[in-house]
């Protein structure tokens, strides 16, 4: 498969940059929700907006009332939000999320894509109890209740899970914490009595909920999957979620390359622009190579997934890490490059840097997925 968009993906493109670019504009929607204080931290006039545009459904299928398209479409939309910085539910909630539901009951189905479709819900997935990104971890129990279940315990850094109608959770329903099988996905509704929040602005001026679930009563009709068999549902999220972060990192480094190089053409120190300097040039020459090899090793995981082959979840690492890697030099080089002044709140490369930080632990940071590359490849 060619690594690069064909036509209709080209359009697309064009598209999502346009609406981003102008829509969910740093000054439009970062600095204004961040300089309110937002509780949701983003705006939902653009998430409908971004609805009427057909993004929300990009992965729900036809049948659902979606666009049915794939992770290389959603892909695109990601990576215009992290050149842009806009903030929204995106990620959580059209691709996460979607995914989760995607293998839910048709009544599961038809209760939550409505809202997702028509930009009136937010989503939010909880899978990680602890500081650190951990999926083989999973403590958080459902238990047998009558016709259902009972849930207790605890999530951590849930992305915006208090702002969420409906909240993707991965729970223990048999065996140990650590054990690979025995892992029930849920849709758990907002209003369920027993939910408590405690809701943390991230670096990046995004937000985050710590969820404790305290005797929540949970129906049948809940469960995403099958009792005790969520372990590949879970993965599924998992992989679409990395590949997802992924691609938006690659647009962080791409909004914070370009940014970097405009500054280099308009900068003037001892009489010249210093973008002039061989040793500036060459520092911009390989941070593009680098984000280029970034967004190759995107597309190919997001194609892999979409051809469900059985070395996507691989890729996905691969993508994960590497996109790590060349968002936060693209965006260390970019403070750099821009001397003291990037050190200000004025200027926006220091925002770029915030949204990389809390982007790089999103579903893993590159020594977790650099790890899991060289387990899955036998090393």
């Amino acid at each position: 498969m060619p690594l690069y968009h064909d036509d209709d993906q080209a359009m697309l493109a064009d598209t999502a940059a346009q609406f981003m670019g102008e829509e969910g504009a740093i000054a439009k929607q970062l600095r204004h929700w961040r300089d309110k204080g937002c509780k949701d931290g983003f705006g939902h006039a653009l998430w409908k907006q971004m609805a009427e545009m057909g993004f929300t459904g990009i992965l729900v299928p036809e049948a659902d009332g979606g666009l049915g398209m794939g992770h290389v479409e959603a892909g695109i939309v990601l990576e215009e939000i992290g050149r842009n910085l806009t903030p929204s539910p995106f990620l959580t909630s059209s691709v996460m999320a979607a995914t989760a539901l995607g293998q839910g009951s048709d009544d599961l189905r038809a209760r939550y894509l409505p809202g997702l479709l028509a930009g009136d819900s937010v989503f939010a997935v909880a899978i990680d109890e602890g500081a650190k990104h951990n999926p083989d971890r999973i403590a958080c129990k459902a238990e047998k209740s009558g016709n259902g279940f009972r849930l207790n315990g605890r999530k951590d850094f849930v992305v915006q899970g208090a702002s969420a109608d409906m909240i993707v959770v991965a729970a223990r329903t048999s065996g140990g914490e650590t054990d690979a099988e025995g892992i029930t996905l849920f849709a758990v509704p907002k209003d369920a009595a027993g939910v408590g929040h405690n809701s943390v602005r991230l670096v990046d001026s995004s937000m985050a909920s710590h969820i404790t679930f305290e005797n929540v009563e949970l129906d049948g009709d809940a469960v995403i999957g099958e009792v005790d068999g969520g372990r590949a549902v879970l993965n599924r999220v998992l992989d679409a979620g990395r590949v997802g972060a992924a691609a938006e990192g690659v647009g962080v480094a791409r909004g914070s390359m370009n940014m970097t190089v405009d500054y280099l053409k308009q900068r003037k120190q001892f009489g010249k622009l210093i973008g002039e300097f061989q040793a500036l040039q060459h520092r911009a020459a390989h941070l593009y190579s680098e984000v280029e090899i970034a967004r190759a090793a995107v597309i190919k995981a997001q194609q892999l997934l979409d051809a469900g082959a059985e070395n996507a979840s691989l890729m996905a690492s691969v993508a994960k890490a590497k996109a790590g890697k060349a968002a936060g030099l693209a965006v260390r080089e970019g403070v750099q490059m821009h001397g003291g002044i990037g050190m200000t709140d004025e200027y926006d490369i220091g925002l770029y840097m915030k949204r990389d930080r809390a982007l790089a632990e999103f579903m893993g940071d590159v020594y977790y997925h650099a790890g899991r590359v060289a387990e899955m490849s036998g090393y």
